[in-house]
């Protein structure tokens, strides 16, 4: 039986006049039907949020603790529901579902951590200096203003935490804005915090179509926004609010570098395992998964064939089988444009070692080579399970490849030599370099977020905290030091 879905009203749960269906993009079955908030009641929820802006920055720390600990607690007792949720919703196989149920419980187990510790204060004495004398700055952080979460699809649950959180963390009232495609994840958020004793109009979930958005985005009671997303649409949210502080976490091209010394064949079949696996992952719905193979002359020959074999090791088929490996794109439309990108890119001269096949929204996991530097797919995001893989010579030839591209999110370097991996955390233009490692490596209380078109401001919990608020100095004078 299919479930039918409320939003969250400030707190409550509310229904509008109108609704939408959710649908399996395997199967194409109906998921659930989602309530969508009138004009009126996302007036409501703004200005609750706007209202509350005060009381909520003063509740105690352990209230905020509290309601964060319980939610990571009922992730924890409800896992294999929201890892069915996520998977019928999204096509992510089950198996990555459930590593995405236990990165929210970290989430939202770190951010109870960080709300008991932050805003503590810093003292800075100020008779440094002859005219400080007997001063004493005292700076703590205060939020900038309501924020305004913008979530993908492709992480339906866990980065709705990334986003509501820090903000419980940090005292900061958030609206939630679920993606359209996969809004149940988010939604069901609403249960566990219903919960807890936050107060009312702290948090809202609000599944508004896209077309309303632009109005929300440029409401001047929410200050603060904070988008996952593609680069299009981050980036167009920012230019039409430029006195807005605005977090973008945007598109990646992640490049996976092998060096010479990473030689040996077990180091070969791990990073081909490894590359394998994390190409495909999410159907390659990841700004951080392997899209681009840079293998050193001296191992390219006796890689290739590894990541060829890994790649087709990967078990399609069924998201909701466990042994499933790589499920459907979250579309048809989106399974066809990972088609026209890698007809586009053999028409051009690319050389198809495997995959390259559609079938409804599902596509087969594919490796080319050979592939011409202005084809779509070495430029662009492809957000599929496709991968390239290029010979070079040389580390400096590999550093100048990954820098080569209008992104960089992170970029994962294959090396023993520890004098290598520096060279690369000084030379790569990304915003985290993972050593022994494939790009797509996070861990959820670390910063993350890219450099150049991949995105300004940076995520994971504390960083999101420091996002959302701002330091304000009050110096004591007369203090006998």
């Amino acid at each position: 039986m299919t479930s039918s879905y409320a939003f969250w009203l400030a707190g409550r749960q509310a229904t509008g006049e109108d609704t939408f269906d959710v649908t399996s993009p395997w199967d194409g079955r109906l998921v659930g039907t989602v309530s969508v908030p009138t004009d009126a009641q996302v007036e409501e929820a703004v200005a609750a949020a706007h209202a509350v802006r005060e009381e909520f920055a003063a509740t105690p720390a352990h209230v905020r603790a509290a309601a964060l600990d319980h939610v990571s607690r009922r992730l924890v007792e409800r896992t294999e529901e929201f890892a069915q949720l996520i998977s019928a919703e999204n096509g992510k196989p089950v198996k990555w579902a459930r590593g995405e149920v236990g990165r929210a419980v970290s989430v939202f187990r770190f951010a109870a951590e960080e709300a008991r510790r932050f805003n503590g204060g810093e003292a800075q004495r100020l008779d440094t200096d002859a005219g400080g004398q007997g001063r004493l700055a005292l700076t703590r952080r205060f939020p900038k203003g309501v924020v305004l979460g913008i979530a993908p699809f492709n992480f339906p649950l866990n980065l709705c935490a990334h986003k509501i959180a820090p903000a419980i963390a940090a005292g900061v009232p958030i609206i939630l804005k679920p993606a359209p495609a996969t809004p149940l994840s988010g939604l069901i958020i609403g249960d566990l915090l219903a919960e807890t004793e936050l107060p009312a109009g702290s948090w809202s979930i609000l599944p508004v179509a896209n077309d309303k958005m632009p109005a929300l985005v440029k409401d001047e009671r929410l200050p603060v926004i904070s988008f996952t997303g593609s680069e299009k649409v981050g980036y167009a949210i920012m230019d039409s609010v430029p006195r807005k502080h605005c977090t973008l976490e945007l598109g990646g091209n992640g490049a996976a570098v092998v060096l010479a010394d990473w030689a040996s064949d077990a180091d070969l079949d791990w990073a081909a395992t490894r590359i394998a696996t994390f190409s495909n992952y999410q159907g390659g719905q990841s700004c951080i998964s392997v899209q681009r193979v840079i293998v050193d002359a001296a191992v390219h020959d006796r890689l290739v064939p590894r990541i060829v074999a890994a790649v087709e090791a990967q078990v399609t088929g069924d998201p909701s089988d466990p042994k499933t490996d790589v499920g459907p794109l979250v579309s048809e439309d989106a399974a066809r444009r990972v088609e026209s990108w890698v007809s586009e890119a053999v028409g051009a001269g690319a050389e198809l070692l495997t995959g390259g096949e559609r079938d409804g929204a599902s596509y087969t996991p594919t490796v080319l080579t050979d592939l011409p530097a202005d084809t779509t797919l070495a430029r662009e995001e492809v957000f599929g399970p496709v991968l390239s893989i290029v010979k070079v010579d040389g580390e400096a030839e590999a550093f100048a490849a990954v820098n080569d591209s209008k992104y960089g999110l992170q970029a994962g370097v294959f090396t023993h030599d520890l004098q290598a991996a520096f060279r690369a955390h000084r030379a790569l233009e990304v915003g985290g370099v993972i050593v022994g490692d494939v790009p797509s490596y996070r861990a959820d209380q670390m910063p993350y977020g890219g450099a150049k078109q991949s995105g300004v401001g940076r995520e994971g919990v504390r960083f999101a905290m420091d996002d959302y608020t701002y330091e304000r100095v009050m110096v004591l004078t007369g203090i006998d030091l």
